[in-house]
């Protein structure tokens, strides 16, 4: 077992905080028991955590803050881009720290509590939450933000990158509309965060400008977990008429929309056709056909995780909302092309 402080005070028989002050060069300690602690450290071998070192001294670290840990439950994006962070963080020899919590003000009183300390030079959110007063006190501490999604406010340490949620889904139920389809479901997420109000904001848009009712029973609030999903769309087959072609959100809808087609032997997109947004890979063997937005979770990650250190360097004037570009495809042989 590696020794601690209490270890060092025992052998050098002088008290923890005699140890602590020692450690962090306070002069208001004599030099025989700053000699006595030394001799201690030495002879124990003893390495004080980097942790330990950055609270009283600061070590280069980024806080990455993630939404509620009931919103992320199974979602593949927050995993990867949090990789794709670490590693472009190590290139700069930044350690990444990690903040989660059960709910936003635990999230907010946690997040408030390290950007105080001298640990932390900058910020990653991975989410805009609608209500932007989280960003207000965040943006009180002087240290630069970057959130992954959209910032409606003017903030004066707080910067975006994202991709244009609203145009996309728009684009995308447009597409469903040129080839024939009205009656057009949605599976969206709990509109707490700009992403989700975004995207189910583009779907309703594009079927108004084609003059097309919105029927809110072919609008399914599915939540954020895959069992949400899986359970909460079951309601769109208990219609008497199923819709010609269902938009889902996000990449777990999908997945329990699949699900739910091959439980009843519904075919896509012979029966209804199938589109929405995914954040990896699976979602293409899923479905044989399905018209998919390719979330760029790579360069969002790298964008947002590059732009934080040209920040926290003061390298000029920064652009203070990136729009990342997405893409569209569609998997499957009866519309096999990229649009």
């Amino acid at each position: 077992m590696k020794p601690n402080i209490y270890d060092i005070a025992k052998a050098a028989n002088v008290s923890k905080s005699t140890v602590s002050r020692v450690l962090n060069n306070n002069p208001n300690i004599s030099a025989k028991a700053k000699d006595k602690v030394q001799r201690a450290i030495k002879e124990l071998n003893y390495q004080p955590s980097k942790v330990a070192r950055g609270l009283s001294a600061g070590f280069d670290a980024i806080l990455v803050v993630s939404r509620s840990t009931n919103t992320t439950k199974n979602n593949p994006f927050f995993s990867e881009i949090l990789h794709i962070i670490s590693q472009f963080s190590e290139e700069q020899d930044y350690d990444v720290l990690l903040q989660t919590s059960q709910n936003d003000v635990e999230e907010l009183k946690r997040c408030i509590e390290k950007t105080a300390s001298k640990i932390v030079k900058g910020i990653i959110m991975l989410s805009s939450p609608s209500d932007e007063e989280y960003f207000k006190e965040i943006d009180k501490f002087n240290i630069p933000t970057i959130v992954i999604g959209k910032v409606i406010g003017e903030h004066k340490n707080i910067y975006s990158v994202d991709t244009n949620n609203f145009l996309d889904s728009y684009n995308l139920v447009q597409y469903m509309v040129d080839l024939g389809h009205k009656d057009i479901a949605c599976l969206y997420s709990p509109q707490e965060y700009n992403v989700s109000i975004d995207r189910l904001e583009g779907y309703k848009q594009c079927l108004a400008d084609n003059k097309l009712s919105t029927n809110e029973n072919l609008m399914v609030n599915c939540g954020f977990t895959m069992n949400e999903a899986y359970s909460n769309s079951q309601d769109l087959f208990a219609l008497n008429k199923l819709p010609s072609a269902i938009f889902a959100t996000d990449d777990l809808k999908l997945l329990s929309l699949y699900k739910n087609l091959d439980e009843r032997n519904i075919s896509t997109p012979s029966e209804i056709l199938i589109g929405g947004y995914s954040n990896t890979e699976i979602t293409s063997f899923l479905f044989p056909s399905i018209i998919q937005i390719e979330n760029p979770t790579f360069e969002l990650g790298k964008t947002a995780t590059q732009h934080l250190f040209r920040a926290i360097n003061g390298e000029g004037s920064l652009e203070r909302n990136i729009i990342i570009p997405t893409h569209r495809t569609v998997q499957g042989s009866k519309y096999k092309k990229q649009l």
